[in-house]
C-alpha cells in the first residue's frame, strides 16, 4: 500500500471528514462542511490547506521538511507522500487544518481579516528553491 492511500484511507474514517471528488479537478479530496482541507494529486503529493497564521507559526519546522513545499502566496501545502512518515505528516498536518478552520463560538465577533494567501490550489506550480 502506497503511503498516499494509506493516509487518505485513515483520514477517510474520521468523522469530520468527507470524501469527495477534488475542486481543481485532479484526484480526490477530504473536506470538512464545505470547506476542502485536503485534495490528492495522483499517488505521491497532496495539498493540505491550513491558515496563514499556522504556516507562519509552522513555518521553521515546515521548511525543513523534504516532504513539503511552501509557496509564498498560497495557504495550500504540498505534501510529497514517499514513505509511512510523509503519510503520518500528512495526517498530523490534516488534524492542525481541522483544527485551525472549526468554527469558533465567540461572543464579541472578530473583524474580519483580510487574507493574505492565494486560496487557490498548488497543482502544476514551479517554485523557485531558495
Amino acid at each position: 500500500m502506497t503511503a498516499a492511500r494509506r493516509a487518505m484511507e485513515q483520514l477517510a474514517t474520521w468523522p469530520d471528514l468527507v470524501t469527495a471528488p477534488s475542486s481543481c479537478g485532479t484526484g480526490s479530496a477530504l473536506r470538512a462542511g464545505h470547506r476542502e482541507l485536503v485534495h490528492m494529486h495522483g499517488s505521491r503529493e497532496a495539498d493540505v490547506r491550513l491558515t496563514a497564521d499556522l504556516i507562519a507559526r509552522l513555518h521553521d519546522q515546515l521548511s525543513h521538511s523534504t516532504a513539503v513545499r511552501l509557496h509564498d502566496d498560497s495557504v495550500w501545502v504540498t505534501v510529497h507522500l514517499d514513505c509511512d512518515d510523509d503519510a503520518d505528516l500528512l495526517v498530523t498536518l490534516t488534524s492542525l487544518s481541522l483544527q485551525a478552520h472549526a468554527p469558533r463560538h465567540r461572543l464579541i465577533p472578530r473583524p474580519p481579516r483580510p487574507q493574505r494567501l492565494v486560496p487557490g490550489c498548488n497543482l502544476g506550480r514551479v517554485d523557485i528553491l531558495r
